[in-house]
């Protein structure tokens, strides 16, 4: 340890580069740890830490071994404490830094990097102070990590950095030094992003002025550093061989010889020049090492360009330097030239051209003939290699620095420079490459231009060089380019139109004249040679058309060279000489050339002032061609010919040029043609018009080309206007006539040479008649041919439509209008038409022609025949296709005509709509679709999106005012009658519901309740228009718009929201709305149309006056949609209470207040309602006769009583006994308006509606009738059976609504008084009348049954097929209800008629009978409340049939092999008819998949019928004795009855059964399923319809296994393995827990007693233990449950025994499991079975000797056929197996034959 401590404190480096110090202390803290792989000495209970082993070495040695810090000198070895004890040694580095600093000398990398970021965290979060601790150990931490190997580690590390210098500003300024060298190397990385994060950190720490100074201060250790790197340093001294691979060492080393080398650059172009020359000095030592110059050479393409680059900047910074060593720098780089790498080539040729400048004798120090120019001719040869871009652009300053002697013979130096030049031009790689093919091809003619200019003169030379030049290397270039399509895309011509240029201006300002004469020489030259090249391509029968078009392109471009399209945008160097300085000003049109587009029109008659040196020349050569031209076309018809002498007129249109076409014809040609003054018209009429007529030719764009240019030479517009009118006239193609138009529309030149005759009426009348035919052809003819539908046609009158020119139309404004009305007409006629197919194309094509029109035509919607198109449009797209028979691709393109004609008619609505009538026509329209047409849903939705894309459009435009919003609102909203006329129209099927419910009282007549919802096809208008209206107002208030007359027009638009709260409510209070309506109304939620969204709109005050309002006028539904926005919204008392102010404004009552009152009593003050309770009771006192059944009489006061009376809220006290007193003072006076023991059919609705509502006031008394009289008692209970006859006897006419309302009401009063009775406590029972449940008991319940049962029978008979929508079902509901009360004695007495089944065998009395046949297939009754009645009526009397069985149990000996008996048979029977009809349902859903079954759909009503079936089934069976159990499960077992209801019960139980609303407040209980809640099966109870089914099914399952555990074993065994799988997962999951916990819980609470046998039970481990004794003998069985209970075998455990043999002991083990396995009873039946066996067994019976057991197991018979050889017993079923199976009819034991 000392010694480690010794090396510590000595070299900081070892020899491997690593830090020594670092080394040592890993050795030390190995030493204290021991190693991390060794054993761990015993008791040693902590892990190796290194933190503590260094801990332990400071308290011992009392030093401490740090990890190696970065000092700045030997004398400080920059320690970094490691421990926290050692803060005497450096108090200044914190703890944490010290950590981090430590993990930063690790290898890992990852380590690393987080640590550095780590480290930058902390410099930016820690104080200043604590930061600037760390200073004197970052200098050599940065100055290795930042070389790293990483480059995120490198990137880190420079973001560390600045973060650390932002903390210590200044206090960097001691460390600079030895961080500069590293740091100017990081700002040249190689990695960009670090490279980058290093400049940042630079420009942190120093301003911009700063930077040279800071650089200067450190200049001599930065070039210690560098030169250090290029000169001493190799990849094994950089990093340890030991540890680094050799390609990461190699990587690494060339990655800092790239840095350094651009480090000194960058320190010679950032040092002040005034430093330069210090430098010199500095560099000599390296620039005189062979090794620098080695760089040149090296292998990696980073250090040579870098080292190329070191070149540039000392030729630019230091060339005296760099002359004193010329020898070396010469070789170095001029004999590179040929390099090809192209990281390396930029730098190369930059050090070339510094070369060349910098040192004047270059050339001396290399061979330039055999080692430089031979190398540049191969690169130019092979076109630079790919590096055309980079190389070419050097070529003219090079070769303007080679020096004479060099060139000479100049000739063939430019001849070789030239011809290499043009062979690299056409290499592969070159032509392949734009870019690279332009450089080539501008530095030859930069070079050439240059050579041109250097030998302009007339000595022999001179001159062989200049023919050399163009006639050898210029003229066949342009030929080659010409006859090669790729090349005809750059820039040579524009190039040589340049050249020609520089000449024609030198010899203009010239006055030098053998200058000028040597110039003139060279263009007469230069376009002998153009002509033949360009006769050559032209002189031929199959000349190549893109060689034509390539001359044609020339010569454009050599008439237009000033207004040129150059191409190729170039970056790069591009040298220009003085006369050129104009050249490129025109920027816009930079863009390549494509020579095919000779004949653009932008290009025509555009030809500049041309110099006489240019004009003639070319000229002439244009004459030349197009005389070759016309020959060829003449005599051989040549197509490319005539192309391309369209693409000459085009550009050279003159009278000459015509003259010279005319003079090609032939003699008897001219004596036969007329003569005309100007040749271009005779060219026309002679040729052109000829060619335009021939219709075998395809293409005519050129041939229009041509009659421009005629129309360009002509004198007059009059001259130009006939000659368009001749060619109207004549039958050209329609494609002719587009042709003509389109060129018009792309140039206003050519616009203006055609204007006159596009806006006169020959064009105009002959595009009328073309729309007229295009439509009337289209929708006569069946299959549209091609010609009718040519495209064309319908693209000449798109254009001439929607085209403007100057701002107006291309014709004239009446043929527009025309043309409009055409379209229209045809578009309303296929609107008309009922089939597709026919409509189709023109439709399309008018869609395509309207919305150009729409969108290019401003205000173009300002004629009446565009609004009338648009309109049409706008019907179109507001009908379904159900309607229009159109096709999707048509409905879309209609609907993009539409929002163009919309956005159109937007922007023209800017307070000019009184001009527009479209809108009010559109609204108008739209009202009368919603009113009279027969809509369904997809109709509605169609229209109400084509309105709201309109007012989005308006809403969203800032032109259109909100007068305009206004109007259309105004015209879209039906007027008050209309609104009156549509609700009446709505069916009042609604009514039913709140009449049952008592939320509504009426005492009229009601028509259209007792018909089915008469809406089925098609949905109200109202509905419509509130839907379409909603949308609308949603729009407009979500936009919030400002009307000037704000409150009235908001008020509008709330009318219009109650209105679709009205239709909302309508829906709801229908009982069972049809599917349409359910359709409706997802398509509102679709639309956001909610009450909630249209509240949250609205304002609600100003809604709920509206609502009042109605509902006081009108009542009814209004009321109703009242209560429900008051409900929803939470509107308080006292809002309710501003609009009505004093209770006195509802009377006298009218029916509107009446309903308003009713449905506004619970949101009351209490007071109020109090003080309308007294108004009413004060009035019914002093009622008379006339009155009483009169809305503003007892009718309507006792109605509000009871609306008011039926919250609860208010102290009735003697109030209601009072009331009963004056209504039995009715009785005594009015008797014939009590409607008692008679038949309604007669009644009156007055009447009906008196009684009704005295009724519901008599079951609100019930409620607390504790102080009523005798008499009282003996009204309401008579009166109630005397209501209750007039129901009975009034079944005929229950479809009458009010009948129907009291019927239910008078079922209801009967409940009330059931209930009550029910309820009964010993303490109310000593305050009533004497006799009063005596009376009740045996009169007045017994006359409820026998009116209830016969009626709910009779009402069952004649509606077979009753839905829950229908009207009896509306009295079944409170008829079942009153006959839940009927007592199992009742039932059995009952007076239906007598009803058996033939066949049906049975052995229960007749009146069981009777009521099971009579009411069991009620349970297939399609209505719930009648299945659940008949339910709890059968299930009081099952538990008491099984006795009926019994009674008759001997009867059936065991004569019989398997005995079997039914349950009852009439039940059966139901069983067996839902079987076969579930089985249709369900036997498409796998087992174990859950079916979601609709709430009351007939699927729910047999489901249901079927689980309440099982669960009566299950009843009878569980209170059947053991052995009746068995004889029925033999029975189920063989109708594979319990194996269906088991398959069925795993599709309708749930995967999770968990209850509804289950939550998870009590974290101590089990979840809630189904299987742990009671299911309550409730007639009115209609909120868990959805759970009803899946809740059954889980009951139904829970009985199943708890009563007949060995059946559902069965099944389960035989099941198939999925099916086996799902049902063992879930029972366990859900139901085996339960099971076993009652199992065990009926165990231990059993009264059961056993003489000689006790049974305990223990609960935590499912255990059941039975203890038999009997004299000596004891015995023990433990009973164990398994976790998947009942479903696994219970297993039978010994425990002790005395006195018992072995095998007698597993005989009774065995026939005890046996027993518990295959009896259907629980564990207690099981026990006492087996006791009984046993007990039976020593009293001397003895065993069957086939099952070894007394009682056998499954039909609890005793042994008793015997045979008569051996004299044993044996059970008859038992030997019924034993034939069967052996077939054989021996005996077991003594094989004879079996007697």
């Amino acid at each position: 340890l000392p010694f480690a401590s010794s090396v510590c404190a000595g070299s900081c480096f070892s020899s491997s580069g690593q830090p020594a110090s670092l080394l040592n202390s890993e050795i030390v803290v190995a030493a204290a740890m021991g190693g991390k792989n060794k054993q761990r000495t015993k008791g040693n209970v902590r892990p190796s830490s290194s933190g503590r082993a260094a801990e332990l070495l400071a308290k011992e040695q009392g030093t401490v071994p740090g990890f190696v810090g970065f000092g700045t000198s030997p004398s400080d070895l920059g320690y970094v404490p490691a421990v926290q004890g050692a803060e005497e040694i450096d108090s200044l580095v914190d703890a944490d830094f010290r950590m981090v600093l430590r993990k930063l000398s690790k290898r890992d990398i990852i380590t690393k990097l987080k640590a550095m970021q780590e480290f930058g965290m902390m410099c930016k979060e820690r104080e200043t102070e604590t930061v600037k601790g760390v200073l004197p150990y970052w200098s050599r931490i940065y100055c290795k990590i930042s070389i790293d190997h990483d480059r995120r580690v490198r990137e880190a590390t420079q973001q560390a950095f600045e973060q650390l210098i932002l903390k210590v500003k200044k206090n960097l300024a001691p460390h600079l030094k030895s961080l500069m060298g590293y740091w100017l190397i990081a700002q040249c990385d190689t990695y960009s992003p670090a490279a980058s994060a290093a400049k940042i950190a630079f420009e942190k720490a120093f301003p911009p002025s700063k930077q040279p100074e800071a650089l200067v201060f450190c200049k001599d250790e930065i070039l210690n550093v560098l030169q250090d790197h290029l000169l001493k340093e190799t990849p094994d001294t950089l990093s340890d061989p030991q540890t680094v691979p050799e390609e990461e060492r190699e990587a690494k080393f060339f990655r800092i010889l790239t840095c350094s080398l651009l480090a000194l650059k960058k320190l010679l172009c950032v040092l002040p020049s005034s430093e330069n020359h210090l430098l010199e000095e500095k560099l000599k030592s390296l620039l005189s090492q062979t090794k620098f110059w080695k760089y040149g050479k090296h292998n990696t393409p980073q250090v040579r360009s870098a080292f190329f680059e070191l070149i540039s900047a000392l030729c630019q910074y230091v060339p005296e330097s760099v002359k004193a060593e010329a020898s070396r720098v010469c070789p170095a780089v001029l004999l590179s030239i040929d390099e090809s790498d192209a990281v390396v080539c930029p730098a190369l040729w930059e050090a070339v051209l510094h070369v060349l400048m910098t040192i004047e004798d270059c050339w001396v120090h290399v061979n330039a003939k055999k080692g430089v120019l031979p190398k540049l001719w191969i690169v130019l040869q092979e076109g630079g290699r790919g590096l055309a871009t980079i190389i070419y652009p050097n070529l003219l300053p090079f070769i303007s620095k080679v020096p004479h002697d060099i060139t000479e013979p100049k000739l063939d130096f430019s001849r070789t420079f030239f011809t290499s030049i043009i062979k690299g031009m056409l290499t592969e790689k070159a032509t392949s490459s734009r870019s690279e093919y332009s450089a080539i091809l501008s530095a030859f003619m930069e070079c050439l231009q240059f050579t041109i200019l250097q030998n302009l003169g007339e000595e022999e030379e001179a001159i062989k060089i200049q023919e050399m030049l163009i006639n050898d290397q210029l003229i066949p270039l342009i030929d080659i380019v010409i006859k090669e399509p790729r090349l005809q895309s750059g820039p040579l011509f524009y190039e040589v139109a340049d050249l020609l240029n520089s000449w024609e201006t030198r010899i203009e300002s010239l006055s030098c004249e053998e200058t000028a004469l040597t110039l003139q020489r060279m263009l007469l030259n230069f376009w002998d040679g153009l002509s033949k090249v360009c006769v050559v391509h032209v002189d031929i029968i199959d000349a190549d058309e893109k060689a034509l078009a390539a001359v044609s392109c020339l010569l454009q471009i050599l008439q237009n060279s000033e207004d040129k399209m150059k191409p190729n945008k170039r970056k790069s160097v591009k040298i220009r000489f003085s006369e050129e300085a104009k050249a490129e000003n025109n920027t816009e049109n930079e863009k390549d050339v494509d020579v095919g587009s000779s004949n653009e029109p932008g290009m025509v008659f555009h030809a500049r002032h041309l110099s006489p040196l240019r004009k003639e020349p070319l000229e002439d050569l244009v004459c030349t061609l197009a005389e070759l031209s016309i020959v060829y076309t003449s005599d051989q018809k040549s197509e490319q010919h005539l192309k391309f002498l369209s693409g000459l007129l085009s550009n050279f249109a003159s009278s000459r040029v015509f003259q010279v076409l005319l003079k090609s014809r032939s003699n008897i040609q001219e004596t036969i043609k007329p003569h005309y003054e100007n040749p271009s018209l005779e060219f026309l009429y002679e040729n052109v018009i000829d060619w335009l007529k021939e219709d075998w030719r395809k293409e005519t764009d050129f041939l229009v080309d041509i009659l421009y240019s005629v129309l360009h030479c002509c004198s007059s517009s009059t001259e130009r206007e006939n000659i368009l009118s001749d060619l109207t006239k004549m039958d050209l193609k329609w494609k002719i006539l587009l042709q003509i138009i389109q060129k018009a529309c792309s140039s206003l030149e050519k616009y203006s040479l055609v204007c006159s005759w596009l806006k006169g009426s020959i064009l105009g009348e002959k595009l009328v008649s073309l729309a007229d035919d295009l439509c009337n052809t289209s929708l006569k003819t069946t299959v549209a041919s091609v010609e009718s539908f040519h495209s064309e046609k319908w693209a000449l009158l798109s254009l001439v439509l929607s085209q403007l020119m100057k701002n107006e139309s291309l014709i004239g404004e009446v043929y527009v209008k025309r043309i409009i009305d055409k379209l229209q007409a045809a578009l309303s006629k296929a609107k008309d038409l009922s089939e597709a197919g026919n409509t189709e194309p023109s439709v399309s094509f008018i869609c395509d022609i309207a919305s150009n029109f729409f969108s290019s035509v401003k205000r173009c919607l300002s004629m009446p025949s565009s609004e009338d198109l648009l309109f049409t449009i706008f019907q179109l797209c507001a009908k379904s296709q159900a309607t229009t028979h159109l096709s999707d691709f048509l409905i879309n393109k209609l609907k993009h005509t539409w929002m163009c004609g919309l956005t159109s008619l937007v922007h023209q609505l800017g307070g000019t709509y009184k001009e527009s009538t479209f809108l009010q026509r559109s609204a108008f329209w739209v009202k009368n679709q919603l009113q009279s047409s027969v809509m369904d849903v997809e109709s509605l939705q169609v229209l109400i999106s084509a309105v709201s894309d309109l007012l989005t459009e308006l809403l969203e435009a800032d032109e259109v005012s909100a007068y305009i919003l206004k109007d259309y609102i105004e015209w879209l909203t039906p007027s008050k009658y209309e609104w009156e006329k549509m609700r009446e129209s709505l069916s009042t099927e609604w009514l039913k519901k709140p009449l049952l419910e008592g939320r509504l009282s009426m005492n009229c007549q009601i028509s259209g309740t007792d018909l089915r919802l008469c809406v089925t096809d098609k949905l109200p208008s109202h509905l419509c228009t509130t839907a379409l209206l909603s949308r609308v107002t949603m729009l407009l208030l979500g936009k919030e718009v400002l009307f000037e007359n704000q409150d009235m027009e908001r008020s509008k638009l709330e009318s219009i929201v109650a209105e679709q709260l009205y239709a909302l409510q309508w829906i709801e209070e229908l009982a069972n709305p049809p599917p349409l309506l359910l359709e409706f109304l997802h398509e509102l939620q679709v639309m956001n149309i909610s009450l909630e969204k249209l509240c949250a709109l609205s304002n609600i005050p100003c809604l709920l006056q509206i609502l009042f309002g109605r509902s006081k006028e009108s009542g009814r539904l209004w009321a109703l949609t009242l209560a429900k926005l008051i409900n929803v919204k939470n509107i308080s008392s006292s809002e309710i209470k501003a609009h009505f102010n004093t209770t006195e404004s509802f009377f006298p009552l009218t029916e509107g207040s009446l309903h308003t009152l009713q449905n506004l009593s619970s949101f009351l003050f209490e007071e109020d309602k109090e003080e309308v309770v007294i108004q009413c009771t004060a009035k019914l006192v002093t009622c008379d006769k006339i009155e009483l059944s009169e809305i503003d009489g007892p009718f309507g006061y006792l109605a509000i009583l009871n609306s008011c009376l039926s919250g609860g809220s208010i102290d009735c006290g003697e109030l209601m006994p009072g009331i009963l007193k004056i209504i039995i003072s009715w009785r005594h006076d009015y008797e014939d308006f009590f409607l008692f023991s008679c038949n309604l059919k007669e009644a009156s609705p007055q009447l009906l509606g008196f009684n009704i509502e005295m009724m519901r006031f008599l079951c609100l008394l019930l409620k607390n009738p504790s102080s009523l009289l005798d008499s009282e008692w003996d009204f309401i209970m008579c009166s109630m059976l005397a209501w209750l006859e007039s129901t009975s006897e009034s079944q005929a006419v229950f479809s009458i609504a009010l009948v129907q309302v009291f019927a239910c009401v008078s079922c209801n009063l009967t409940t009330a008084l059931s209930v009550y009775f029910q309820a009964l406590t010993p303490e109310i029972i000593e305050k009533l009348p004497a006799n009063l449940i005596s009376e009740w008991q045996e009169f007045f319940s017994e006359g409820i049954q026998n009116l209830l049962l016969p009626l709910m029978v009779k009402i069952t008979r004649e509606e077979k097929n009753t839905s829950e929508a229908s009207f009896q079902n509306s009295v079944l509901k409170p008829l079942g209800d009153a006959l839940m009360f009927v007592s199992k004695d009742q039932l059995l007495n009952h007076k239906l008629p007598a009803k058996f089944v033939a066949s049906q065998k049975t052995n229960l009395p007749d009146n069981v009978q009777t009521l099971l046949n009579t009411l069991s297939p009620l349970l297939l009754f399609r209505a719930r409340p009648v299945q659940i009645t008949v339910y709890h009526m059968l299930n009081k009397l099952m538990s008491d049939l099984p006795e009926f069985d019994n009674k008759d149990l001997k009867s059936y000996g065991d004569e019989e092999e398997e005995l079997s008996l039914s349950p009852p048979a009439a039940l059966m029977t139901v069983l067996a008819t839902q079987e076969d009809l579930l089985e249709n349902i369900l036997e498409c859903i796998p087992v174990g998949e859950f079916a979601v079954i609709q709430p009351l759909s007939e699927e729910f009503c047999l489901v249901l019928g079927y689980l309440l079936t099982w669960k009566l089934i299950l009843t009878f069976f569980k209170a059947a004795s053991s052995q009746l159990r068995a004889l029925y499960s033999q029975y189920l077992r063989r109708t594979k009855s319990l194996n269906k209801l088991l398959y069925h019960l795993f599709r309708l139980m749930p995967e999770n059964p968990a209850f509804p609303g289950s939550t998870t407040e009590f974290p101590n209980k089990d979840t809630k399923t189904y299987f742990t809640e009671e299911l309550t099966l409730d007639i009115k109870d209609m909120s868990t319809l959805s759970s009803q089914i899946p809740h059954l099914a889980c009951s139904v399952y829970c009985m199943t296994l708890k009563d007949m555990p060995a059946m559902v074993r069965l099944w389960w065994n035989s099941c198939e393995k999925r099916v086996f799988s799902i049902v063992d997962k879930f029972t366990s999951k859900y139901v085996s827990n339960i099971l076993s916990s009652q199992e065990i819980s009926s165990v231990q609470t059993s009264t059961q007693l056993f003489n000689g046998m006790m049974v305990k039970a223990r609960s935590a481990t499912r255990e059941v233990i039975a203890t038999y004794s009997v004299d000596d003998i004891f015995i023990e069985l433990i009973i164990q449950l398994p976790s998947n209970y009942p479903l696994g075998s219970i297993t039978v455990e010994s425990g002790k025994r005395v006195g018992i043999a072995v095998q007698q002991w597993r005989n009774w083990m065995l026939q005890l499991s046996t027993y518990l396995t295959h009896q259907n009873g629980s564990i207690m039946e099981g026990l006492a079975l087996w006791k009984n066996n046993v007990d039976k067994r020593f009293e001397g019976v003895e065993d069957c000797m086939i099952c070894f057991s007394v009682i056998h197991g499954s039909n609890y018979s005793l042994p008793k056929k015997a045979c008569r050889t051996c004299k044993k017993k044996f059970h008859s079923a038992c030997l019924y197996k034993w034939f069967t199976s052996s077939n054989k009819s021996s005996c077991p034991l003594c094989r004879e034959t079996f007697f």
